[in-house]
Formats: C-alpha cells, structure tokens, sequence
C-alpha cells in the first residue's frame, strides 16, 4: 500500500490510544475515530513498514456501538476521542485495553473484574488546563491543543467540564483583550499569558484561578480582582511564572495575587487542603469509588502502610483510621506539605510523610529497618522505576495495591514483581475519564500466593 490508496477495511479492535485496528492483505491498519465491528473505506495517509495509519472516508456499515458525537469540537481537539461510540461500547473497548496489556504485555493472568462505570459522563472534571494564543488572523484564543500538535482549537465550552469553566475562562480571555495583556507565543517565546488553569472542590465548590505567565505584570492583579468579584466560589487567584521555553506548563514561583492559593474539599468523609500544583484526582465521586476499591483489597486493619506516590494522602489518608501507621512518600513538596496538614485536620497522629523520590525515599526507610504489611502505590502514566520496584519486594508487604492510569505501566511493573514473588491476585478498571482514552485499574498484588 502506499499513501492515498482507498482500501477496505473491517475495525477488530481499539488502542490504548483509542483508534481502531484492521488488517489489510497482512498490513495492519490504524484509523481513528473508528468503532469495532465498522466496515469502512479508508484512505492511507502514511505507511510505516509492516503497518499503516488511515483516515475514514466513508462508513459503508456502521458498528453496533456507533453513535453521532454530540461535541462540535469533537476530531479536532486533543481530549475526547469516543463521542462516537456509546458509553457501554466505550467501557467494553476500555476493558479490552487493560485485559490486552496484562496478557500481552505482562503475560499475567488475573481475574478481571467488572469494570466500574462513571457516576455521571458530563462535567465530571474539578480541573481543567487551556493553553492561550493567536489563531491566524492574530485573534486571542484559548482552548485545548488539537491531537498531536501545539495548534490551539478554541472552546467556548466543554462536556467534560462544570460550566463555570466556560464562564471563568472566557471573563479572563475578556479581561485579557481589554487590558492588552499577550498572549504567549510558543514559537517565538514571547507574550505573557500561558495557560489559565482552574481547579474545583467538587463538595466544598472552592474554585482556584491559576494564570501561568511568562512574566508578572500589573494587569494581573486587577484580573484577579475582577475574577474575585464576579465569581463568588473563587477562594484563591495565584500568577505561577514560568519564564522557560518548555512544555511543562507550570514553573516555580507563585505570586498570590488574591485570596490564598489553596482550597480545600472532602473524599470519603475525610477533609482535604489542595494546592494548585498538587495531584488530586480529576473526578472526585469515582475517586472515591477507586479508593474505596484500594482499601478493600489492601485489607489495612491494625497495619503499617507505606503509599507511594501519595500527593497531598488521599489514598492514605482515607485509610488511616483503619491503620496503625502510615508513612506517605511523595516528591512535590506542596503536596507534602498538603499532606502533612491533611493529616492534622483529620487527626490522625499516625501518619508521617517523606518528601523525595520514591526509590531514593523507600531505600532510606529500608536502611532504618522499616517493614510494611501493605504497600500502596499510585504513580504517574510512566509507572514506577526499578529502583522502587525492589525496594517495594524488600519490604516484603503481604499485599501490594497499584493504582495506575496506563495499563501498559502497569503490566509492565505487575511482570517485574511477579519475576521477584508477588502474583497478580486481581484487576478492575475504574473508568474517571468517559469520552477520553484513558482509564484507571486498581490492582492486587500478593506475596507468595
């Protein structure tokens, strides 16, 4: 095949990416937007080898599960990529992905639990993150980066979000024209406005503003103010300078410029004080669902705990009235301190906290001897590094609980601790990101069983 070439084609499967999967005379074929059990024309628009990538040009038989998206911006920014199938065609395509990187790339086998479905599919996100800039006809806009790319797609409003979003960012994009405040420009690593990011308590309603500047300048005090004034729920607006020609959108400094930069919220009962830069999970109802899950299989009771990854202790700390002790790692240092404070607004005194890499931190404590029943481990899409993973086994835990959003990380690492005396017990999916590719699994590991 070459490119342009119009082929046949009949979707099998999904990736982890969300894009459906045919074959064609021996070449597989990847084509987003696609659904399983699609026969479709597809037009090759690149080939690699022994696979290719592809377009829709007509659905000749739609797939059972094929629904017609209802987001315009749908296929043309980077987040959602199932508005076109059904929810249950969407939880069975996330379920295949998390069986297929536990068998395939782990060569595991545990039970597979039902998958949790979400609570609500609409505007379940408490924090969203929007990129500012210029279209080409120098217009200031603001929204999400298109699949792949830096090209901003403008959004006035989102599914995924609570409206007051919409209505925050499009004051700031307002307050933004009319003060002559820049915009930033990637390429040429200037203006001032970078991305306006905004965080929610989901119970509390406490609203944080955060606008990520290249630099500080005057106006941004009186947007804060006029934020402040219009939006009640609004506790805190922080400038977060971020001088760097980098991808990262956050930098160092902190400049509050109204309020204080924290709010605070409750998950399981339990209260919680969150920074702007702190880990806290975008969906708070079926965070609560995933925790709950954690702490069922981790079976704390009377026993010393060790949670890495922890962020401000969510995980933890919905835990530790069940728990003797429990020692929370994590390498941001306002989530430590997050977590610290946590600790004493639900009074628990058996709860300590170490700032550091996890693999550094974990050889620090085996070094002073300390043993854990349970291990709980929740780290980013990248999964855990080796180092961690046996420092993890020479704690020698009864049991290890794994809270991972990519599946394939945490096949990966599940394989390793199984090479080193720990089988994986069991897996569930815990979909809090309907409409997008990505999906959480709550796994258990036990030693020797």
């Amino acid at each position: 095949m070459v490119k342009n070439d119009i082929i046949p084609l009949r979707i099998e499967s999904i990736t982890n990416e969300g894009a459906g999967v045919g074959r064609y005379e021996g070449m597989v074929v990847f084509v987003p937007f696609a659904a399983v059990g699609d026969e479709l024309e597809v037009r090759i628009v690149k080939t690699s080898g022994s696979y290719c990538y592809g377009k829709i040009e007509n659905v000749i038989l739609p797939s059972p599960g094929r629904v017609s998206p209802d987001c315009t911006a749908f296929g043309k920014c980077g987040g959602c990529v199932f508005r076109h199938i059904s929810y249950e065609a969407e939880l069975e395509a996330k379920t295949e992905m998390i069986r297929s990187a536990f068998t395939r790339i782990g060569g595991l086998d545990p039970e597979f639990l039902p998958i949790t479905p979400n609570s609500s599919i609409k505007g379940y996100r408490n924090k969203a993150q929007y990129p500012t800039g210029r279209d080409k006809d120098g217009n200031i806009v603001c929204g999400f980066f298109a699949q792949r790319s830096h090209r901003i797609v403008p959004c006035e409003s989102c599914m995924l979000e609570p409206p007051v979003f919409g209505e925050i960012r499009q004051t700031v994009l307002d307050l933004v024209r009319e003060l002559r405040v820049s915009p930033y420009n990637e390429e040429q690593h200037n203006g001032v406005l970078r991305h306006i990011c905004i965080r929610k308590g989901h119970y509390s309603g406490e609203i944080n503003v955060v606008l990520v500047v290249r630099r500080n300048v005057p106006e941004l005090k009186k947007i804060a103010a006029s934020l402040a004034d219009r939006f009640p729920d609004i506790r805190g607006v922080v400038a977060n300078i971020n001088k760097d020609k980098t991808n990262v959108i956050y930098g160092e400094d902190d400049i509050v410029l109204y309020g204080r930069p924290e709010i605070t919220d409750t998950m399981l009962g339990k209260k919680f004080t969150i920074s702007p830069k702190s880990f806290y999970q975008v969906n708070t109802p079926m965070a609560e669902q995933l925790y709950t899950e954690a702490a069922k299989l981790a079976e704390p009771d009377g026993k010393t705990l060790i949670d890495l990854y922890c962020g401000i202790g969510t995980v933890g700390l919905t835990m530790a009235d069940r728990t003797e002790k429990l020692i929370g790692v994590e390498i941001v240092p306002s989530a430590v301190e997050n977590a610290r404070i946590n600790a004493g607004l639900n009074g628990f005194e058996n709860a300590e906290f170490y700032l550091g890499d996890a693999g550094k931190v974990t050889s620090l404590l085996r070094g002073r001897n300390i043993r854990a029943d349970v291990v709980t481990v929740d780290p980013a899409r990248k999964g855990c590094d080796t180092q961690t993973l046996d420092n993890i086994v020479s704690f020698s835990p009864e049991r290890i609980v794994m809270i991972s959003c990519e599946p394939a990380t945490a096949a990966r690492d599940c394989k390793y601790l199984g090479q080193h005396g720990y089988k994986t017990v069991s897996v569930r999916g815990v979909d809090l990101f309907s409409r997008t590719n990505h999906v959480e699994a709550v796994i258990l590991l036990s030693r020797g069983s």
